[in-house]
């Protein structure tokens, strides 16, 4: 009996050894996991290149003429862009390869946008950069076959050519106003700083000399040949002509326009031209004839029958 107790705690002995031991070595497992883990994420990244595969190499080398497709010509895979060297040439880029454009005859491209084709007049585009231009196609007063132009003969201040597809239409400016070939437009002379078309050489009138104060106001003048006009001195230097509606003259005592027939010096500069009873209907235009119910909305309607409201 004494032999088989002592057998009996040998073993549990050895059994909670051996548990003891697999505890440890169950922990140790744990802690090497635990710590090759943690190696894993703090290991620095490679500072060697990766090496392309052949198919990585094959589209970085189709990507490389891409890129040098839309160099020329397009700096963007698709749009409308200008030439750098002529206005009035511009290149249609799809997927990145150019298709040259030119525009018609007079105008030029306008890249104010790559998603719009553009071409127009080329007042207020800057070429500056790009001055070339295509070969003029002239006609019949027209050097280029769009555009406004000038006259021939330069001492002609006020008449000018609008041109399409190489026909004209010629246009005369207001009175006192010069064409300007920069904007192509009227303008006052000052201005259009158009050689011989100052307001010296086309009015023969020259600002009275004014102190400050009254320079300030830009007074007025009256034109000494024509009762309708008269002149602004901007600054009370630069003379603008200006001129009153039908009908009117200029007042100097007043610096306005009023009905010539109320100005003594005036009151016969329209005699010959306008009858006294043209005279009146512009002095006494007829009034509107008011609607005798304006606020009504419905017109032409048509009668029907009501039902008796219920008692």
């Amino acid at each position: 009996m004494k032999s088989a107790a002592i057998l009996l705690c040998c073993l549990l002995a050895l059994e909670a050894t051996s548990a003891a031991m697999s505890r440890k070595q169950e922990a140790a497992e744990i802690n090497r996991r635990k710590h090759g883990q943690s190696a894993l994420y703090k290991r620095p990244p490679s500072r060697v290149a990766p090496v392309a595969t052949a198919d990585e190499e094959d589209q970085d080398e189709d990507h490389t003429v891409s890129s040098s497709e839309v160099s020329e010509g397009c700096p963007e895979p698709n749009g409308y862009f200008p030439d750098a060297e002529q206005c009035d040439k511009y290149y249609d880029c799809q997927d990145g390869k150019p298709h040259e454009k030119l525009c018609p005859d007079g105008l030029v491209f306008n890249d104010f946008s790559p998603q719009h084709e553009k071409c127009d007049l080329p007042f207020g585009i800057d070429c500056s950069k790009r001055p070339k231009l295509q070969k003029p196609k002239p006609s019949a007063h027209c050097p280029r076959m769009h555009g406004y132009f000038g006259h021939e003969d330069p001492t002609n201040c006020n008449t000018f050519y609008y041109c399409v597809e190489g026909k004209f239409n010629m246009i005369k400016c207001p009175d006192g106003l010069v064409f300007s070939e920069k904007t192509g437009i009227c303008n006052w002379p000052d201005e259009a700083q158009k050689t011989g078309c100052g307001s010296k050489e086309l009015f023969n009138f020259t600002c009275p000399k004014v102190d400050e104060s009254i320079a300030a106001t830009h007074p007025r003048y009256p034109d000494a040949e024509d009762c309708q006009f008269f002149y602004v001195c901007i600054n009370g230097e630069t003379p603008r002509r200006s001129g009153c509606k039908l009908g009117q003259a200029f007042d100097e005592s007043t610096g306005k326009c009023d009905w010539a027939r109320k100005i003594p010096e005036c009151k016969d500069w329209y005699k010959g031209v306008l009858t006294d009873a043209e005279l009146d209907a512009l002095e006494n235009p007829p009034k509107p004839v008011k609607s005798a119910n304006p606020s009504s909305r419905r017109k032409g309607a048509r009668p029907r029958d009501v039902e008796p409201a219920e008692e």
